[in-house]
Parts: structure tokens; C-alpha cells; sequence
């Protein structure tokens, strides 16, 4: 039985975390999370991903039980540990290569490898109770693999101060920060969401999948070799066959 409840409406695809309260990124979750993002990849009916955490914990990150578990294991859970945070980094990477938008809607709790989620989706909105927080170093570690994402997100300082303080952020803060995009009540953010919705169904999708792509890409190349990137998949989106025909009709007799 899968971990993750999907639900298609209109072009909206919302993919609801199970295991309540908490949510957590158990392997199970992971690889179930995985799989539906591969499939709403395939679907031509979505061109929206909503990640939701339902209740006052959006994602507590990690399972902890279970990692404890795998403490039993011959080699104290090192095998596990290497499957379930290489399992995590792909589904995050899978998650941010999505061909369509993704949204974090975020009424809670996004802690550890759940900010991590949240950092990874490409817009997150969340309501004035959501809090955020890499509190590994409060647990003898450090939060290293959801500080990849961060990192991305919002700037240096912003990222040690959630890592080295390990403390909850409000959403006052995450907003001011970069990490998510606005806050707002609950019924706002779903408007939110169906406005964006609205929006790119009337999108083309092979110029959104490329520019996204694109977009990310380019943030980590030299400004000359951005541009000369960008230059060709932009020339792309006006030679697409869909739109020199619809501009063809619409101009072709002025």
C-alpha cells in the first residue's frame, strides 16, 4: 500500500503525504513519493504538482524509529542508512526535474529532510502557524543532505543560521528569507494554487519543461555561457511547430 494518497483535479495533481502525524521520510515514503512524481511526469493531464503534509506536521523529515531500528543490523544500519539517503537525494532531484510546476503547501511543521522537500519544490506558500527548521545538530549530527537544497534556496547566511542553530523559523522569517513565497490562510493558499493552475493550462508545455530545466541550469553557469544556453532554448520556444502556426494564423495576412 502506498504512502502517498493522489489526487488529480482538473490539471492539478496533489500528492498528500501519509504515515500521519508526522509524515515522515521513511524508505517506504521515499520510494513511493518517487514513484508517483515518475508517474505525474508521464501524465499530459498535469501540469501542476501540490505536495501537502496535512496537519500540524508537514514532514518531520527522516523516520528516526526506523533508523534506530537498523542500529541492530551487523554493520549498526550503514547499508540502510546508504539506501535510504541515496534513495532521498534522487526522489529530490526527480522532484525539482519535474517537466511541470511544483507547489509545497505547508500548514505545519517542515523539518529536516521535510524542509528539504519543501526547499526542493519550485514555489511553496504556507500558512502563518508552519514553522521551519534543521535541527540536526541539536541530535549530534547535522542536517548536510537538506542544506542541498536549502542551499538553493535561499542565501549563506540564511542556511547557516537554520544549520547551525538548529531552531524553528516562522513563516515570517521563511518569507523573508526566500524559502517560501508567500503566507497566507489555508482557503488563500488553495486560491493561490487554482489561479496558478489557470495559468499554465493555457501554457505550452514543452516550452515549460525546457525553460524550467533551463532555468535552473543556467544559475550555476558563468554569465557568457548562461546566456548562450538560455539564447538557444529560447530561440526553441519560438520555432516550436504549435506556435509559428498560431502566430502564422493570427499575423501571417498583416
Amino acid at each position: 500500500m502506498s504512502l502517498i494518497a493522489e489526487a488529480l483535479s482538473g490539471t492539478v495533481l496533489t500528492l498528500t503525504l501519509g504515515a500521519a502525524p508526522a509524515h515522515p521520510l521513511s524508505l517506504q515514503m521515499i520510494r513511493d513519493l518517487h514513484a508517483a512524481l515518475d508517474r505525474a511526469a508521464q501524465d499530459p493531464a498535469v501540469r501542476l504538482v501540490v505536495v501537502d503534509g496535512p496537519g500540524h506536521i508537514f514532514c518531520a523529515g527522516h523516520d528516526l524509529k526506523e533508523i534506530a531500528r537498523h542500529r541492530q543490523d551487523a554493520d549498526d544500519g550503514k547499508a540502510y542508512l546508504t539506501d535510504l539517503f541515496v534513495a532521498c537525494g534522487e526522489m529530490m532531484q526527480a522532484l525539482v526535474a519535474m517537466p511541470v510546476a511544483t507547489v509545497a503547501r505547508v500548514d505545519g511543521i517542515a523539518t529536516a529532510g521535510g524542509l528539504q522537500l519543501v526547499a526542493s519544490c519550485d514555489l511553496a506558500f504556507a500558512t502563518a502557524r508552519a514553522t521551519f527548521a534543521l535541527p540536526g545538530v541539536q541530535n549530534g549530527g547535522f542536517c548536510t543532505t537538506p542544506s542541498v537544497a536549502v542551499g538553493r534556496a535561499v542565501g549563506r547566511k540564511a542556511l547557516m543560521d537554520l544549520a547551525l542553530s538548529g531552531k524553528p523559523k516562522d513563516a515570517d522569517w521563511a518569507l523573508r528569507a526566500g524559502l517560501i513565497n508567500d503566507v497566507g490562510t489555508p482557503p488563500e493558499i488553495d486560491r493561490w494554487i487554482a489561479t496558478l493552475a489557470q495559468t499554465l493550462a493555457q501554457a505550452n508545455p514543452s516550452a515549460l519543461a525546457a525553460g524550467k530545466q533551463m532555468t535552473y541550469a543556467q544559475l550555476d553557469m558563468p554569465l557568457s555561457d548562461a546566456y548562450a544556453a538560455a539564447t538557444e532554448v529560447m530561440i526553441g520556444h519560438f520555432m516550436d511547430p504549435e506556435r509559428i502556426a498560431r502566430e502564422k494564423a493570427r499575423w501571417g495576412h498583416r
